[in-house]
């Protein structure tokens, strides 16, 4: 009997987390083209979150087209559920320019969460070395795999949109 209660509360709690990714893609503005799939999404912020740990992030509209102006390199990761979407309308056409990978994922929450901030953000500039300071080589070795694997897989989304 105690066997079926706890099954019958795994089932709720796996329809409530439908529920709520379900909710995420909901509230994603339609401009938001490429949105990373489930598995490219965790990907991606966990690549976001080993990059954060590594002092390599930039977070906010106002840093990361600060820093892609300046022409520091890496993958921007923009949320797609910003209201109003025209505070970051203007930062893909900015990668694109600067031949910067850019994709967006549902939501600005798990964005920040990733980037190891309470504060929900908007976009994110993984950088592919740290502005200030060095590095060991193999934590950049690691940095630099991460990228690669995540821009392939991007540029393989983008390639199937467009």
């Amino acid at each position: 009997m105690k066997g079926e209660k706890m099954g019958s509360d795994s089932e709720a709690e796996r329809t409530q987390q439908k529920e709520k990714e379900k909710k995420k893609r909901l509230g994603v503005a339609p401009i938001a083209k490429p949105l990373a799939g489930k598995k490219l999404c965790k990907k991606t912020l966990k690549f976001v979150r080993k990059a954060a740990e590594r002092k390599c992030l930039k977070r906010g509209v106002k840093e990361v087209v600060k820093s892609i102006r300046r022409g520091h390199k890496g993958l921007c990761v923009l949320a797609g559920n910003i209201s109003p979407i025209d505070v970051i309308t203007h930062v893909p056409i900015l990668c694109e320019e600067a031949e910067i990978p850019y994709v967006y994922v549902p939501s600005k929450e798990d964005l920040a969460a990733a980037g190891a901030t309470k504060r929900p953000t908007c976009c994110v500039l993984v950088l592919t070395k740290p502005t200030k300071g060095e590095i060991s080589p193999e934590e950049q070795e690691k940095i630099n795999a991460d990228y690669s694997q995540v821009v392939a897989d991007i540029s393989e989304l983008t390639s199937s949109l467009f």
